[in-house]
Order: structure tokens, then C-alpha cells, then sequence
């Protein structure tokens, strides 16, 4: 259009920056500028994921200073000072509504009585019977049970073989051989099964005798070991004289 002799040219479209407050990314659309701004928000639903009525619109420019609210549904989207790179931001006034569905402890939950599910056919617990797989796998029960007291007989019969105050040497794989005195054989709270206490001759050890507060034998730190009875062997084992040779 022409006005005193001045010809102004108006793009009928706008390129747009776009942002939302359910993501931290940022992308761009182009707009009509005679589309309303209800128009506007229809287009952002599926770019933005908020339903247009649980929209609000924020108008910034090119700088990112805040212009405006797009807050009149009717009003054209060119009746506001939107150019070329400005940015709007949609605000999602749903909370309330998603609580719904992010919050577990909103969602009615399905239970069934562990008989009735023993019953049905179609199940993963029908399914890993019918395979026999975990532990329905009898078979596989019975060896690894058979297994474990096995491991127990064996840790039971090598207890009882060490007693307190015994020499010993110990062989941990992994570990250089150390030499040292028996000072505990039973049960301990830090792990299950048997294990034995050693009061190294060298500070080759983990602690002082105690584990997680609990004192089982004394010894200065950095002395104190436990080991199972396995690697555990009792007998004349001298303690050695450490100092450097001359």
C-alpha cells in the first residue's frame, strides 16, 4: 500500500521461533499473519504436545525480551508486534490434568489373589512352569540345595580342624601367602557361613579385629583378617623375623 508517496510492504507471513515449557528444545514454524490466535494454537498441538485449550502464549522478540501475552483467541496473530525470529513460548496449564497420569499412586491398580493367578493358563508363571525355568526348575532346586550343604559339610569339617591360637597360614587367591595366628572360627554378622579371624604377623589385613562396629578379636589395625576355613591351614608355621637384612 502506498501512504504519502511512502510504499510499505507487509510479508503476510511471519518465521517464528518456538519454545515450550515441557522441553528444553527450540524450533521453528512459519505463521500467517491473519490466522487468530485460537488458529495458532490448533497448529502448535501436535508440534508441542498441549492441548490448545490448556495453552498460554508468550510473545518475545528477536532478543529474547518478553513483548507480549497472546492472550486473545479471537485477535489476529498480526495485531500483535510479531516479526520474522521472535519467539513464542507455550506455557502447558494442564499440571493438573497430567498428575493424572505421571502419578502412579493416582492410577487405580488391577490386583488378583495369587490363587487366582496360579490358576490361569496363560500366564508368565504358567509359562515359566511349562519351561521349567528359575525356580521351577525342580531338577536344578534340588542340585544347587544339594550343592549348598555340600559347601557347608566342607566349611563345617575344615572349622573343625582350626582352633583358636593356632598358627596358620593363609592362601587366598590372588593374595600373597600370610602367615598368623588364629583368633576367631564361627559365625559372623558382615556375611553367612563360617569364617575364621587371623592376626597376621604382618599388616597385610583389612581392620583391627572388628567389622561394621562389632569387635570380633584384637589386634592392632591393619592386622585383622577373615577368611573361610578353606583357605585357612593350621600348623608349625614359625612367625618370621621381618627385619631388613643387613
Amino acid at each position: 500500500m502506498e501512504n504519502n508517496g511512502i510504499q510499505i510492504i507487509s510479508n503476510p507471513a511471519v518465521d517464528v521461533r518456538l519454545t515450550s515449557s515441557l522441553t528444553q528444545f527450540e524450533s521453528r514454524r512459519r505463521f500467517n499473519r491473519g490466522l487468530t490466535i485460537a488458529d495458532v494454537k490448533s497448529r502448535l498441538e501436535l508440534v508441542v504436545g498441549i492441548p490448545a485449550t490448556c495453552m498460554e502464549l508468550e510473545l518475545y522478540s528477536s532478543q529474547d525480551e518478553f513483548s507480549v501475552k497472546l492472550s486473545d483467541d479471537d485477535a489476529l496473530l498480526g495485531s500483535y508486534p510479531v516479526d520474522d525470529d521472535c519467539r513464542i513460548h507455550v506455557i502447558d496449564r494442564s499440571s493438573g490434568q497430567a498428575a493424572e497420569f505421571s502419578d502412579l499412586s493416582l492410577v487405580e491398580k488391577y490386583e488378583i489373589s495369587d490363587d487366582a493367578y496360579e490358576k490361569r493358563g496363560e500366564s508368565v508363571r504358567s509359562f515359566m512352569k511349562k519351561k521349567k525355568f528359575g525356580r521351577f526348575n525342580e531338577e536344578n532346586r534340588a542340585k544347587k540345595e544339594e550343592e549348598k550343604e555340600a559347601a557347608e559339610e566342607k566349611e563345617k569339617a575344615a572349622c573343625a580342624n582350626i582352633t583358636v591360637g593356632s598358627r596358620c597360614q593363609v592362601r587366598v587367591v590372588g593374595q600373597p601367602t600370610k602367615l598368623g595366628s588364629v583368633m576367631y572360627v564361627g559365625t559372623a554378622d558382615f556375611k553367612p557361613g563360617l569364617w575364621v579371624g587371623v592376626k597376621y604377623d604382618e599388616p597385610l589385613g583389612k581392620h583391627d579385629g572388628s567389622v561394621n562396629g562389632k569387635r570380633y578379636f584384637e589386634c592392632e589395625m591393619k592386622y585383622g583378617g577373615f577368611v573361610k576355613p578353606s583357605s585357612v591351614t593350621v600348623g608349625d608355621f614359625p612367625e618370621e623375623d621381618y627385619l631388613d637384612e643387613m
